[in-house]
């Protein structure tokens, strides 16, 4: 169980690595939704919500880095985590307990991210479900199902090692 966290961590740290580094290398081309979705240029015409909207290319770039800065944490606490798993892998249960903490931080930088950053504030405040072009709800949802699991994984107590 203790490798299958692991390497479910380094999974996710790499995962989350090559997110931070797509939206680094295509910075132009994923700007572009988070300028879309916060002008809310793509919602219904009619939503009372327009005043929301941010419409400051200042601002939507401010934004967009606090999208990759965080994810960019999350992947390097990610890869910590998995390290310091990996390095008390044969440590007792309590000790591996201990290791786990990056990995949890990083785990909750990503759904805090992804669950409150996309969804909340995205999908809800700048009404990101009304576009049927600039709608990352789904894909947020499928970031946030996996690293919500692999939290409960993480967050399972760990037996003692059975002796040699």
């Amino acid at each position: 169980m203790r490798l299958s966290g692991i390497l479910l961590m380094a999974a996710i740290a790499l995962w989350l690595t090559l997110v931070a580094f797509g939206n680094l290398t295509d910075y132009g081309s994923n700007l572009v939704f988070v300028q879309h979705v916060l002008a809310m240029d793509s919602i219904f015409p009619d939503a009372s919500i327009h005043y929301r909207a941010i419409h400051s290319p200042l601002l939507q770039h401010v934004a967009y880095a606090l999208i990759i800065g965080t994810e960019s944490v999350a992947a390097m606490l990610c890869w910590i985590g998995a390290w310091h798993m990996w390095r008390a892998r044969r440590a007792p249960a309590s000790t591996f307990r201990r290791a786990k903490r990056v990995a949890i931080y990083g785990l909750t930088a990503g759904l805090l991210l992804w669950l409150g950053g996309f969804m909340a504030i995205g999908g809800e405040w700048f009404g990101m479900w009304m576009s049927s072009q600039w709608n990352g709800l789904e894909s947020a949802f499928r970031f946030v199902v996996v690293l919500l699991l692999a939290l409960v994984c993480l967050g399972q107590r760990d037996d003692e090692l059975d002796a040699p």
